[in-house]
């Protein structure tokens, strides 16, 4: 069993796939990331995101123990993998690691912004969770206020208007609702509301599958 859980930035898409690991006993990929410990890679050499032939090579030689380096959930690094995420190149180098991930015998669940409609198309439950820019903004605000990083909430809702348009609007593998995907507005929603209801979507498609 496959579960694929999309969405853009800020949106609950981590901790709804994390909940739903837990909840049907699958292991979870944040698809994420990787494209974050790549952008960590490169801005520890002091590359540019933006050079698609530099982020290419670094997603190809990407150290898989980068994905436990405390630095990925800096904004930064989460800015410059939305950048990072955009070429053609880094997004074929880490598509074999994600599909090896979803196929494996026992299933699994992986959240990102391509899942449901490149990675695993054949997914056996697919969601699509998203919320209002300013809801987005206002939880990511509240985190990095958490981690006491000082930046203002027009400065967060910028970025993430940004990251949507980047993440839309790009040639490959762009940000979009697969079509059998049952979308979850959180807008509205608390943590353990939107979950629960996540849980009951997913189980919904798994009757229907049956």
């Amino acid at each position: 069993m496959i579960i694929a859980v999309d969405g853009p930035a800020a949106s609950g898409k981590g901790t709804i796939a994390r909940a739903l690991g837990r909840q049907f006993g699958l292991p979870h990929l944040d698809s994420g990331k990787l494209y974050r410990a790549v952008a960590l890679a490169m801005l520890r050499a002091g590359l540019d995101p933006g050079d698609a032939a530099a982020a290419t090579t670094a997603a190809q030689a990407l150290d898989i123990a980068l994905l436990d380096a405390p630095e990925l959930t800096l904004d930064t690094t989460a800015f410059a993998a939305s950048i990072v995420s955009a070429h053609p190149g880094v997004r074929a180098a880490l598509v074999a690691r994600q599909r090896a991930f979803a196929d494996q015998p026992d299933g699994a669940v992986i959240d990102g912004r391509d899942i449901g409609t490149v990675i695993a198309p054949h997914a056996t439950a697919k969601l699509f969770v998203t919320a209002s820019p300013q809801v987005r903004a206002a939880r990511r605000h509240a985190e990095l206020a958490g981690r006491g990083e000082a930046v203002a909430l027009e400065t967060v809702l910028a970025d993430i208007l940004a990251r949507d348009a980047r993440d839309s609007n790009r040639a490959v593998s762009p940000l979009v609702q697969a079509a059998d995907a049952a979308l979850l507005d959180t807008s509205e929603m608390s943590i353990d509301a939107a979950v629960e209801r996540a849980v009951a979507l997913v189980k919904a498609q798994l009757a229907a599958a049956a």
